[in-house]
């Protein structure tokens, strides 16, 4: 289904509850701090902050990046956060698509930049990829945006299927759309690097833009850091008028320490996750919540089981439990939350919370 736009409620990030919250539900970063070994690494890079960032760090990270993916450092972009990814796509098109429900950040700033996206929203459960490609060529859009996993439904898309969204022609030429995806969840789920399109980027495709971050499974997001892979023509567009040093020391730091030594700790986060998103997946159905989706990622997209969840959700806040609404999700509402996969012990501490509110907020 295609619907016009509409800027209201877009820009909300889930860090604005969080703060201040004793349990958070609300942010998707992994921890509260970044690991021990991060901050050590951190530290020892102070005493270098008064000089300008050092453009042989940048490209040792842009080497190792490369490498993990199996592309050429000239396929990567560093990016001062991923979303930073998503400012740059309106020089690049100017008749975008966004699939919904996704992350809604690139469909304000193609808004802002005077560009109107068209919204495509799934159905729940939200896997259904379907007829998408009809409409985009129907649209005769010039790019396509989709999340995977999504960002809030955690729904996992074969690379196939992802694709298929872009494999045809647009009318009165012989080029394709460009495809955006959205990856920065990808890291974290269990042999996620073969649902990713950097394969494809390595087979040569040129009309393919991944987006990376590096935020959220190493609790950094107070630095933003990310990348960008694509062809050198796509990321030559990008890099374009961008200012000097778009990444300071500090980023550039916390990026090689990352791949130094973060990477190899992968699959152990990984399989920690995993095991907890199942445990909090039995404790929320058993408590009435119903899943909306199969999420795969490190947060679960749920319906609640009480007629006003708002009332609940600010009553919560109010406790110190922070809870991510999703009513600023195209295709979403009030009726649906967002919650990051956490530890049984502040499962627990919610359900037990939202219980108690649940009664005192009567039907």
């Amino acid at each position: 289904m295609t619907v016009p736009p509409p800027p209201t409620r877009v820009r909300i990030h889930g860090d604005e509850d969080a703060r201040g919250a004793t349990l958070n539900f609300s942010v998707n970063v992994l921890d509260n701090m970044p690991p021990t070994w991060l901050q050590e690494s951190l530290a020892k890079h102070i005493p270098t902050l008064s000089a300008y960032p050092d453009a042989r760090l940048a490209q040792k990270v842009r080497t190792s990046i490369a490498q993990y993916h199996n592309v050429h450092p000239e396929n990567v972009l560093l990016l001062n956060g991923a979303a930073e990814g998503f400012s740059l796509l309106p020089r690049l098109a100017q008749k975008p698509a966004i699939i919904h429900p996704g992350f809604s950040e690139p469909e304000l700033i193609f808004h802002e930049s005077g560009v109107e996206s068209d919204r495509i929203i799934l159905q729940e459960p939200f896997k259904d990829l379907g007829d998408i490609s009809e409409q985009l060529q129907h649209n005769d859009n010039d790019l396509v945006i989709i999340g995977n996993p999504t960002n809030p439904t955690g729904v996992l898309h074969d690379r196939e299927n992802i694709a298929e969204l872009a494999t045809h022609t647009r009318v009165g030429t012989q080029q394709k759309p460009l495809l955006v995806v959205d990856e920065a969840f990808l890291d974290i789920v269990p042999n996620g690097e073969s649902y990713s399109m950097a394969a494809a980027i390595s087979s040569g495709e040129e009309h393919i833009i991944v987006l990376r971050s590096l935020t959220k499974t190493w609790g950094l997001a107070g630095l933003r850091i990310g990348y960008a892979l694509a062809s050198t023509k796509l990321i030559a567009q990008l890099e374009r008028g961008r200012m000097h040093w778009p990444l300071g020391s500090m980023q550039l730091a916390a990026a090689a320490a990352v791949y130094e030594r973060g990477i190899t700790q992968l699959p152990q986060l990984q399989q920690q996750v995993a095991k907890q998103r199942e445990a909090m997946q039995h404790s929320l159905s058993t408590a009435g919540f119903r899943l909306a989706s199969d999420s795969l990622a490190p947060f679960l997209l749920v319906k609640v089981p009480h007629p006003h969840p708002e009332p609940i959700r600010q009553a919560l806040l109010q406790r110190g439990i922070a809870i991510r609404r999703c009513d600023t999700f195209p295709g979403l509402g009030v009726t649906y939350w967002r919650l990051a996969v956490r530890e049984q012990s502040q499962v627990k501490a919610f359900l037990a919370a939202f219980a108690e509110e649940s009664q005192r907020i009567v039907h």
